[in-house]
């Protein structure tokens, strides 16, 4: 014998009267010693209201009703109602109506053994089908396991790609800081690219000079000393030739051929004149038309 306590039977009658029945024919029948079972209670009613109360947690319920038809639509009633509060059903007929005065003990006490013997054979035929819930019960259980570790794993896959996402979404925004810092780092040089071609036309359109020592060109060019560089300095300033500078001992032109042909110039000028310097002066400050152009025809 297991450890298990007894089953729990309760039979539902329809009057007291039948409770008076039921006792008495219990009095002399062991369902402890031979089936394992008691009986809790036996309850007299016909309200499905009350029976849904004082059934609830029993193992078996017995239906008492009388043979007759509204007896045997109150057991149907009764199973209909209580069906899925207790754990198994049976009815239990009595063989006569209320209106006989005896009832003999020994038919209902075997009317309760069979309705006790059919609830069991009933569980037993079910007891391959409760096996087969059961297994599948387990394979659910398995499978619910497997799912559940699947799920972590998705769970622990979804937060490290929500960390990823989050990590990808600060970089694409510094990215973008970058981008905007990038693209006025651009504008600007665009811009100083700009300036500076402009800057490179003027420079290439513009006359560049060359500067030459005075001293030293004039040497190369005639084979002689500069004696007299303040009339170099005094003709230049006078006649003001285009792209000629002289001063400080230097001549800048925008060639070296241009240079030499004004220092040309100017030694013609001073062999015409010779030592009258003087003269020369005073024919510039006499006629404002002078012009170097003069002296190159």
């Amino acid at each position: 014998m297991d450890n298990k306590g007894p089953i729990d039977v309760r039979i539902i009658v329809e009057g007291a009267s039948d409770v008076e029945n039921v006792s008495r024919a219990m009095q002399n029948i062991a369902l402890g010693a031979e089936y394992h079972i008691t009986i809790s209670s036996i309850i007299p009613t016909t309200n499905p209201e009350i029976a849904k109360k004082v059934v609830r947690g029993a193992d078996i319920l017995l239906i008492a009703t009388d043979v007759d038809a509204p007896g045997r639509e109150l057991a149907e009633k009764f199973q209909k109602i209580l069906k899925d509060k207790v754990g198994h059903i049976e009815r239990m007929k009595l063989p006569f109506g209320h209106d006989v005065e005896y009832i003999d003990p020994a038919i209902i006490r075997d009317e309760i053994k069979n309705a006790i013997i059919r609830s069991g054979l009933l569980s037993i035929a079910h007891i391959k089908e409760f096996r087969m819930m059961q297994d599948e019960l387990q394979k659910s259980g398995e499978e619910i396991k497997i799912l559940q570790e699947e799920m972590d794993k998705i769970s622990a896959d979804n937060q490290k790609l929500a960390s990823h996402n989050k990590k990808l979404t600060d970089e694409k925004d510094t990215l973008n800081e970058k981008y905007k810092e990038l693209g006025g780092e651009l504008k600007d040089v665009k811009q100083r690219y700009v300036d500076l071609k402009n800057d490179y036309g003027l420079i290439k359109n513009k006359n560049l000079f060359e500067i030459f020592s005075l001293e030293q060109l004039w040497k190369e060019t005639f084979n002689e000393n500069l004696d007299e560089e303040e009339h170099v300095y005094f003709i230049t300033a006078e006649f003001k030739p285009e792209n000629i500078v002289v001063g400080q001992g230097f001549i800048a032109a925008p060639t070296r051929a241009e240079a030499t042909e004004w220092l040309k110039i100017i030694r013609t000028v001073l062999i015409f004149y010779d030592s009258k310097i003087e003269d020369l002066k005073e024919e510039i400050n006499n006629n404002e038309k002078f012009s170097p152009n003069l002296l190159k025809e």
